[in-house]
């Protein structure tokens, strides 16, 4: 976590979304009456030491509510369900705590975890916590999730009050992670509404939510853990520019900003910066173009091996990270940097000559116009990126830039999330990924179905997939990491500059934001992808500094 000050600002973009300085944010910024008479002025300004105002994007909202197999807490945006107790919990240093769980352990084979939790635990409607409840939610996951994958689960069963037995339908050995974002519901309270009126036993609990303005969650009184030191936590949703409204109104403790604001300083608060394994790159189709179903699989030109390593070292990213993201972002060469599980020998150093060697070497000859061409075929790609997100276009344009040094033409294209995915089978896209589970490289870099290539790029390798297998088939989650390791990389083959390389890794993407001065905020461990629930893992940690 860094932190910095910048030059003063206008106050002037404050109007463009505040009614005023007294009233409530407008909803020309999307977040009509998102701040209710229950929180109160003295919330807002920061007087009540006792508690926080934070925002996030509208996207991080939970459309299907608090129930973990619709997206809460797990799926593409992981954190910790923060209204509901979690069986295990994930370190600062990424390795593996307890919440509930006092004790786990797992068969000799794989197939059977045992969790043993704490029989001092309640709901918050004064029901005990048992194993029936942890049994009932990852059963109801298993069967019901439409976020996450719990293929690997057979049956979750109670042994007694306090013991949890899992019988999995293949070795896992990373269930400890899932076992850390799974938050337990109450059997006796779960129907079709619990996703809208949550009941948990964790930190806090939902006092209020407006949908699409804000949530206001509070302390829970019986929590069987240290008292949260903030009592009432409001987050707000809203764009970036509503966010730095809010902020220019007072009408924020914490607010997630971009690099775009990142150069202006704002009278009474700080920048922090948090660094992450949000990561921004793009695939590379590995195999030659056929189409199947009428979707294009592969790529002509990219489907050269010697082509891919050529752009992976052609891409100067401490110069696209000053550039696009104002110099808050960290060079990225793999989806798992800075985890336990990442292979050093992803990294590789920014060398064009080397880059220009490989393309000739290739046959891939420069002409007259700057486009190089073999065989009469161009040196080019299409490289897509999500409508409506102005980073990932604007890492595209750099990419198309730095590439046409090189001699590859690259035209840039927006899409739409409805197409992107068969689009990018045969075009390069420029993705987001980023989690606290090796399984972020299973589901990138293993074949799946029945096309034998992985998921989101045509790609395959037999010997990355048997050490992933045996990675997950692995006694523990620390075993397995050496075989993640080998997974990338063993020596003689895998998925770094020296193997496929079917993936170009780009940066990753510091989490932003204005903090008030005198909080303070707990140190947070990497985020994973998503700038949204992730800043407020630990807010029962933060405190105010009483002087100011």
């Amino acid at each position: 976590m860094k932190m910095r000050k910048k030059r003063a600002v206008l106050a002037g973009l404050a109007a463009v979304c505040l009614i005023g300085m007294t009233g409530s944010l407008a909803a020309g910024c999307g977040t009509k009456d998102a701040v209710s008479e229950k929180t109160g002025q003295e919330h807002l300004t920061g007087e009540s030491k006792d508690s926080v105002v934070v925002t996030m994007p509208k996207t991080s909202e939970p459309e299907a509510g608090f129930d973990p197999a619709y997206g809460w807490g797990v799926g593409e945006h992981t954190h910790e369900p923060l209204i509901q107790s979690t069986l295990t919990t994930t370190t600062k240093d990424l390795q593996i705590g307890k919440d509930l769980a006092v004790d786990y352990k797992v068969s000799e084979d794989g197939l059977t975890w045992t969790v043993t939790i704490r029989d001092d635990v309640t709901f918050t409607d004064g029901e005990k916590l048992t194993a029936e409840d942890v049994a009932f939610t990852y059963n109801h996951c298993r069967d019901e999730s439409t976020v996450a994958d719990f293929t690997m689960l057979k049956e979750a069963r109670a042994l007694d009050e306090t013991t949890v037995e899992f019988s999995m339908t293949k070795p896992y050995s990373i269930w400890p992670y899932t076992m850390a974002v799974v938050g337990i519901m109450p059997k006796h309270a779960y129907d079709e509404n619990y996703g809208q009126n949550p009941i948990g036993s964790g930190r806090y609990q939902l006092k209020q939510w407006d949908r699409g303005q804000q949530m206001i969650f509070e302390a829970n009184p019986d929590y069987y853990g240290e008292a949260p030191k903030i009592k009432t936590v409001t987050v707000l949703f809203m764009e970036e520019d509503a966010a730095l409204a809010a902020v220019l109104a007072d009408q924020a403790d914490v607010a997630h900003t971009a690099a775009s604001y990142s150069d202006q300083e704002i009278e009474g608060y700080h920048l922090m910066a948090v660094h992450t394994v949000d990561n921004r790159g793009f695939n590379l189709p590995c195999s030659e173009e056929e189409t199947r179903d009428g979707i294009v699989y592969g790529n002509a030109f990219t489907a050269d091996v010697n082509v891919r390593r050529a752009i992976n070292i052609g891409i100067d990213r401490e110069e696209m990270i000053e550039h696009v993201l104002n110099g808050y972002g960290t060079e990225a060469y793999s989806v798992c940097d800075q985890m336990p599980w990442y292979n050093e020998k992803s990294a590789v150093s920014y060398d064009p000559e080397q880059a220009e060697q490989l393309l000739n070497e290739a046959g891939w000859k420069m002409a007259e116009d700057g486009i190089r061409r073999k065989d009469g075929e161009k040196a080019a790609f299409t490289l897509l990126f999500n409508n409506g997100d102005s980073v990932r276009q604007a890492l595209a344009e750099d990419t198309a830039n730095q590439l046409a040094k090189l001699g590859i033409e690259v035209t840039v294209e927006g899409v739409g999330w409805d197409t992107a995915y068969d689009r990018a089978q045969s075009d390069p896209m420029i993705w987001g990924w980023g989690a606290h589970t090796p399984m972020e490289l299973y589901n990138i870099y293993h074949t799946m179905g029945d096309a034998k290539t992985a998921q989101y790029s045509p790609c395959a390798n037999a010997s990355v997939d048997s050490y992933m297998d045996q990675a997950l088939a692995a006694s523990s989650g620390t075993e397995s990491y050496e075989l993640w390791k080998k997974a990338q990389w063993d020596g003689t083959t895998g998925i770094t500059q020296e193997g496929d390389i079917p993936w170009i890794w780009l940066c990753n993407i510091d989490h932003l934001y204005f903090v008030r001065d005198g909080l303070q905020v707990a140190e947070q461990k990497i985020h994973p992808h998503g700038h949204g629930w992730s800043i407020v893992n630990n807010v029962d940690q933060w405190s105010w500094n009483v002087e100011n």
